[in-house]
């Protein structure tokens, strides 16, 4: 091997191995950069989070609180509780066109035959226990079907439940198509 040769191998080799590892320095680099700010942001949304979960809880005392003290003023001012309203089914059926069956659930808009099934299975059998029932229990029943379930939107079916149980057929047909069949 003569001199020349030997000489460009020992400026290449360390050429080489610099080029290299600047290269792996820089990528090594970025993604620790890019992982302290993912860090960070995910910091900032789980304060968020917990910031809007805290509120979310307050408003639901106070729901629950408020509507405790009207159950309770209501149940006063009758003098005794009720312990069913009379169900019309021709009223019922003059307004949906078709034969409505007393505590079909399946009348509240987004219930269908296996959503009530799931309903009657956790004791929501009737529209009044519905009507009594939180949005956050409605979601546990759908969160227990599993994924396909926990889509499903509960918000509004202990309020249509409510108009079954009080006989308000028109008021709920009105406002099922207003919201085009529950889906705003």
């Amino acid at each position: 091997m003569n001199f020349e040769t030997m000489n460009i191998w020992c400026w290449l080799i360390p050429l080489l191995v610099g080029a290299i590892c600047g290269i792996l320095g820089y990528l090594i680099g970025k993604s620790a950069t890019t992982t302290i700010i993912n860090s960070a942001e995910i910091k900032i949304l789980e304060d968020k989070n917990t910031k809007l979960q805290a509120e979310l809880d307050a408003c639901n005392k106070k729901v629950s609180s408020k509507a405790n003290l009207g159950t309770t003023a209501t149940s006063f001012a009758a003098g005794a509780a009720v312990a069913s309203l009379p169900f019309d089914a021709d009223a019922a059926k003059a307004v949906f066109g078709k034969a409505v069956k007393q505590d079909d659930l399946k009348v509240v808009e987004g219930i269908g035959p296996k959503i009530e099934g799931m309903f009657k299975d956790a004791g929501i059998k009737t529209w009044k226990a519905l009507s009594e029932s939180t949005v956050a229990d409605c979601q546990k029943v759908l969160d227990g079907g599993g994924k396909r379930y926990q889509i499903h939107d509960p918000a509004s079916w202990p309020m249509q439940a409510k108009m079954c149980y009080e006989g308000k057929w028109k008021e709920l047909f009105k406002w099922q198509e207003e919201h085009k069949h529950g889906k705003l």
